[in-house]
């Protein structure tokens, strides 16, 4: 698979992603910029976290009117598969391609810690061989409440577009799991179409041995199994 991961001014996460896709799952890797226009033929795109262009307005606002995210909009309307984290799923939610904004914690505080996460929505690519029901991956963030109105989350939870949930380490959605004070706890969606989708948590860091967790890994090899599977029909 060829991946494509965009550097903003500002992002900071942009080689992890790179080190996690290209040295330890070994697939092709391009170096998106944000000016650029040709996605190179990517079969995924990936934006990742950090904080482009310094979150001087709404976090992702400016970003999202950059040349190569009109570029990202027309690829994910042909069914292109995209992925945002963190500072990516705020992107993808101003870009409009995921619903929902994210908002500031409700502590009012920058939240830096590993998370417990309950899989839900497993019938798209990014889940659906994701063989744990309980993930533990860091989140790093001060802006990430997410919220929808009540009937677009109705909505979004009949279509299977909630992912993950906030939760604790026996699986149980409560209050005191939700570190942001997201809506229903919600940590991770899709759209209507399945193939663009964004998370608060951060997969990247969680992919190696050598940091004692390897849990966010299973999302990306979810992605490939998926993919390779459909090529081969």
């Amino acid at each position: 698979m060829k991946f494509g991961v965009i550097t903003f001014p500002g992002s900071n996460c942009d080689h992890d992603m790179i080190y996690v896709l290209k040295h330890i799952l070994k697939q092709e890797v391009v170096e998106l910029w944000h000016q650029d226009t040709d996605l190179k033929k990517c079969d995924v795109i990936m934006v990742p976290g950090g904080f482009s262009y310094g979150d001087y307005l709404r976090c992702g606002a400016i970003a999202s009117h950059s040349n190569i995210m009109e570029s990202v909009k027309v690829f994910a309307n042909k069914g292109g598969y995209v992925i945002g984290v963190c500072n990516g799923f705020q992107i993808l939610c101003e870009s409009g391609l995921l619903p929902g904004v994210l908002l500031t914690n409700d502590n009012q505080k920058f939240v830096c810690q590993n998370q417990y996460l309950k899989v839900e929505g497993k019938k798209t690519v990014f889940t659906q061989h994701v063989e744990k029901e309980i993930l533990s991956i860091p989140i790093a963030h001060a802006d990430g409440r997410y919220f929808v109105d009540d009937k677009t989350y109705a909505e979004m939870l009949k279509n299977g577009q909630i992912l993950f949930r906030y939760c604790d380490a026996e699986g149980f959605v409560t209050p005191e799991s939700n570190p942001n004070g997201a809506i229903k706890n919600v940590a991770g969606v899709c759209n209507s179409g399945k193939n663009v989708f964004g998370m608060m948590p951060h997969p990247e860091r969680s992919s190696d041995a050598e940091l004692g967790n390897e849990d966010g890994l299973q999302l990306f090899k979810s992605l490939l199994k998926s993919l390779e599977k459909s090529k081969k029909k």
